[in-house]
């Protein structure tokens, strides 16, 4: 006994010596083919194949050596280690004990068959074992699942082991399907194939229930304290009237701070029936004050919507003038950007050009074609600003006379409405003084008009102002003037210039059009028609302020 404690792979063999009965000789042959050897005393090959045995076994590594193989039963290292992947099958080892040996069962085989786990099982069912096995040895080979409360032993080869938790369980059923042998004893009273399975006990299931029960409880006190934190607290007892209390009362509806307190114990004192003829007047008194404060509530209610919609239209405002600011600043920004963009470009077209004449230029020197090519491109972009430059300087001289004909077109039309307006003071009141004359006389009346502006022109050589620059220009202004006139509902410029170039083929719309901006006063431009049928239209208009006035 003492050498099988010590492991099989410890003991010195010598087959001239094993001549002994063999009892079984499937479990013999089982047994010596895991421990890598030819059964002893048995005629023929080995009874079973390598493929059954341990994969990756080396039968002589024990014989030489003396390495005790590894123990899944330990303790420290556990029975079940992490569940391995499910491709990967699970290889069981030889289980040495100080007084048997379990050999694992065939790996092709399929696992051993358990029945339904019961609920809060901590005991199982162990049959097979051998004739001869004790308490003492079950329990040596079982303990080291985990502890054991009871070992329930029957007369045949079975018993009932009860473990102190539920997991202990599952590295006994672990055992299920190894074959157990006392010592090195072959007799067959002596081994045996055990089969591990749940057992359903009494004690486990009223643990369980037990369990069950506490965990219950324990859940319903969890959900009454969550219900009693989020209910809402009881509203506080409202005391009963009295003459007393209704003083009291009247003074807290007066209160701004106390007004909702009040005025839910008012309500709750109608509600009672608390009103009658002896206190009614209080109630009556209550009631009113009650009533003024509301009043005075949806007073300010109001004042502070209003005050509400003036801060949100103020902020809109604001709002949209930082998005405009932000929004021009952009604009100028894209605008900056987009000049130096290209001016950029023209650079990078000289630039190519430059290469271009490089290219051409093959029989000329490097340093004298670059000199060239600089010298080149310097005087085109000088030639370029000076030609910017005079373009900017002519637009500013002629947007200044445009501003002096500007001025000088509003003061002179400022003394003519003056000199209208006293004229027409004047017919006003010779035609109300002879108010018989016909309507022949009131027209000579109007015509009078024109020769007191001429006569005022004359008078003020100084101050008239002579906008136009040619005769050409004036004898234009004036068949234009008579045209439009003719056409009261404008014409384009198009139809314009088209009339105009039959009495002179060079000139140009643009002319035209250029000549009738220069005189806003005499001349508007109307928009008529949506999208695709937008048309521009000019009039005459130099009557209407004459008309107005």
């Amino acid at each position: 006994m003492a050498t099988a404690a010590d492991g099989v792979g410890s003991i010195a063999i010598d087959t001239s010596q094993l001549n002994m009965s063999v009892t079984e000789p499937a479990a013999w042959a089982t047994a010596m083919n895991n421990l890598g050897m030819v059964p002893v005393g048995l005629a023929g090959q080995q009874l079973v194949t390598d493929s059954i045995c341990v994969r990756g076994f080396d039968p002589n590594i024990n014989m030489l050596t003396g390495i005790t193989p590894v123990n899944p039963m330990l303790s420290s290292m556990g029975l079940v280690a992490q569940s391995p992947p499910a491709e990967v099958p699970l290889i069981k080892e030889i289980i040495h004990c100080k007084s048997c040996t379990l050999f694992p069962p065939n790996p092709n085989l399929p696992p051993p068959s358990t029945r339904e786990r019961p609920p809060g099982c901590k005991t199982v069912f162990v049959g097979g074992l051998p004739e001869n096995a004790t308490e003492e040895i079950i329990q040596e080979v079982f303990e080291q699942c985990g502890d054991i409360t009871a070992i329930r032993k029957s007369k045949k080869n079975f018993c009932h082991i009860r473990f102190a938790e539920e997991f202990m369980v599952d590295k006994a059923i672990y055992l299920s399907g190894y074959r157990m042998r006392l010592g090195s004893s072959t007799d067959k009273k002596d081994s045996g194939r055990l089969h591990v399975d749940f057992a359903q006990a009494r004690d486990d299931f009223y643990e369980w229930e037990c369990k069950q029960r506490m965990l219950a409880r324990e859940e319903r006190h969890r959900r009454k304290m969550e219900e009693d934190r989020m209910r809402p607290p009881s509203p506080p007892a409202i005391m009963h009237y009295s003459e007393h209390e209704a003083t009291l009362l009247a003074e807290k509806l007066k209160d701004d701070s106390k007004f909702s307190e009040a005025i839910t114990v008012l309500l709750t004192w109608i509600e009672r029936g608390e009103v009658n003829r002896r206190t009614a007047n209080q109630f009556y008194s209550m009631v009113q004050s009650a009533n003024s404060h509301i009043r005075r509530l949806m007073n300010e209610k109001a004042t502070h919507e209003q005050e509400m919609e003036l801060a949100k239209e103020n902020f809109k405002n604001a709002l949209t003038g930082i998005l405009t600011q932000s929004l021009a600043a952009q604009a100028y920004a894209l605008k900056e950007e987009n000049d130096s963009l290209r001016w950029q470009l023209d650079a990078y077209r000289n630039e190519v050009e430059l290469l271009k004449q490089e290219k051409g230029q093959l029989f000329r020197t490097e340093e004298s074609l670059t000199k060239d090519q600089q010298l080149q491109f310097l005087q085109q972009t000088l030639q370029g600003m000076q030609q910017q430059l005079l373009k900017i300087q002519e637009e500013l001289n002629n947007k200044k006379s445009e501003l002096e004909q500007a001025k000088e077109d509003h003061t002179h039309t400022q003394t003519i409405l003056k000199i209208l307006q006293d004229q027409l003071k004047k017919n006003t009141k010779e035609f109300a003084e002879t108010n018989g004359r016909d309507e022949s006389q009131a027209n000579e009346i109007n015509v009078l008009t024109v020769p007191v502006v001429s006569q005022d022109r004359e008078k003020n050589p100084e101050k008239r102002s002579q906008p136009l620059k040619s005769e050409k220009e004036a004898l234009l202004i004036g068949i234009i003037s008579t045209f439009l006139h003719v056409h009261p509902f404008g014409a384009n410029i198009e139809y314009l210039w088209s009339y105009m170039q039959q009495l002179d083929s060079r000139i140009s719309a643009n002319e035209i059009e250029m000549l009738l901006m220069r005189l806003p006063r005499m001349f508007k431009q109307e928009f008529s028609g949506v999208g695709a049928t937008l048309e521009k239209r000019w009039k005459f208009c130099a009557f209407e302020g004459i008309k107005t006035t």
